[in-house]
């Protein structure tokens, strides 16, 4: 009976810190369906335009995962998730002087992208961070639960944060969307200032990055290909409903992000307790079925019913494959492999959207969602290949 409070102390310091990111990743959240409505209709620059202000955010996030991972196992995962949280802030007040240079497409965009860019970079700290952070609290033998409650607070914000940003553009317009997107992280920014942080490990001999990688690519490739049907959804879903004159546009993350979070809270401790491939093997069929049902529908019903299920198969891919990642790496180097774990993910969200918005001009928007349910069929035979050929990769907690 003895270890119990100091048991339910951690787990109340877990809840307590996803709920901070809850509140802080809304930034994320609300700029998602109105950057495309804003590079599209105020800005008038077209799909790809429209995609490539999505996307750039993550490729901010790619090229900074190393540093973050870095960082977090040298001086402290709550020293990255502050300094991700400043990121947060500074991006939307950048895309909040975006909009008020709607007069000036070129101009206005460029300043959208680099607080793009700015928002890519306070992810790529505050995700690797709050991750090492919640880890650190609990332990490694809980690392899929710690994921699943972190994925959870995420795509919460995400179901949250879809209607919340078309309701505070049709109210404030696009500047004043963004400046609500900045105050939030500066909420969370001061609630992680009183929480108790955890060891970092500044003195351990660490391996090159690239060696890092080359130990977690194949667990990489399942979350990229199961990445790139949530992308579509959040660039382009509510441009599809949009064009084919349905109502509940501002639904579909919605729509997604209940089945992600259903998913999360029910089912979360599958991985740590089956493993992590059976679990990302049965969740990439599901999503690759949504996909199509999105991509099929003619009838606003049947494409948020795909989305759904889009967001029930998504829900727990990478906290499965993140589990398998964070048991063949050594403890002083879980930050740095779970940035670059994460990396794989944040190139589907930075390529989807240019890519797609291509694919969408010349094949109409229900094309994309065509290509991610392919891509998480790829997803699914990359998944059964690593389970046939190394069943042994990850040890099971007694």
């Amino acid at each position: 009976m003895g270890p119990q409070p100091a048991r339910d102390a951690a787990q109340g310091r877990l809840i307590i810190l996803a709920v901070v990111l809850f509140i802080s990743y809304l930034c994320v959240a609300i700029s998602l369906p109105v950057i495309p409505l804003f590079v599209a209709g105020d800005l008038g620059l077209g799909n790809v335009w429209a995609g490539l202000g999505v996307g750039s955010a993550f490729l901010a996030t790619i090229l900074t995962r190393g540093f973050a991972g870095t960082l977090s196992d040298r001086r402290g995962a709550k020293l990255a998730v502050s300094r991700g949280l400043v990121f947060y802030v500074a991006g939307g007040l950048v895309s909040m002087t975006a909009g008020l240079l709607s007069h000036l497409p070129w101009q206005a965009f460029c300043l959208l992208v680099l607080g793009r860019l700015l928002i890519g970079l306070g992810e790529s700290l505050a995700g690797v961070g709050v991750v090492a952070w919640g880890i650190g609290i609990v332990g490694p033998q809980r690392a899929g639960k710690v994921l699943a409650l972190i994925g959870a607070a995420l795509y919460g914000a995400f179901a949250a944060g879809g209607p919340v940003g078309l309701a505070l553009l049709d109210r404030l317009g696009f500047s004043g969307a963004m400046a609500v997107s900045a105050l939030l992280p500066a909420l969370g920014l001061l609630a992680v200032s009183r929480m108790e942080g955890v060891a970092a490990h500044p003195n351990a001999e660490r391996p090159p990055f690239r060696s890092v990688l080359g130990r977690i690519w194949m667990q990489g490739s399942v979350v990229c290909l199961q990445g790139i049907g949530f992308a579509a959804i959040g660039a382009f879903l509510s441009l599809h409903f949009v064009r084919e004159g349905w109502p509940f546009a501002g639904l579909g993350l919605t729509a997604f992000g209940t089945g992600f979070v259903l998913v999360r809270f029910t089912l979360g401790h599958l991985p740590d307790r089956i493993g992590g491939l059976p679990v990302a093997i049965g969740s990439l069929a599901v999503e690759a079925v949504g996909q199509l049902l999105v991509w099929s529908a003619n009838d606003p019903l049947l494409a948020l019913a795909g989305a759904f299920l889009t967001g029930l198969g998504c829900s727990l891919v990478f906290p499965s494959m993140g589990r398998e990642v964070v048991h063949i790496v050594e403890p002083h180097l879980r930050g740095t492999a779970l940035g670059a774990f994460a990396a794989f993910q944040d190139v589907a969200y930075g390529l989807t959207g240019p890519v797609a918005g291509l694919l969408a001009d010349r094949a109409g928007y229900g094309s994309i969602f065509l290509m991610g349910s392919a891509a998480a069929s790829v997803g699914l035979l990359t998944a059964l290949h690593l389970r046939r050929t190394r069943p042994a990769t990850v040890k099971r907690p007694a």
